[in-house]
């Protein structure tokens, strides 16, 4: 059995992620570019350009569990509908 992949399926998730992590860094009270650092990058550029989707820029599995740990939440929040 093949399974079909709908390309606006999975670009809506990583919009999702995005917004679920930007919601959930704002709780925090972190700007962009703070957690950017504390993810260990220099610049704000992977964090400004997944939380919004911009050119198809997304998280992936290490991102998201190295953001997870630092605004202490469980990954799986960044999975939930909007």
């Amino acid at each position: 059995m093949q399974f079909e992949f709908l390309q606006e399926e999975i670009d809506k998730a990583h919009k999702i992620v995005g917004q679920n992590v930007k919601k959930y860094r704002e709780l925090k009270g972190l700007t962009q570019l703070e957690l950017s650092l504390e993810m260990g990058n220099k610049s704000v550029s992977l964090v400004s350009a997944a939380e919004l989707f911009t050119n198809k820029k997304h998280f992936n599995v290490e991102h998201l569990y190295k953001i997870a740990k630092i605004l202490e939440v469980h990954i799986s929040v960044f999975f939930e509908e909007v």
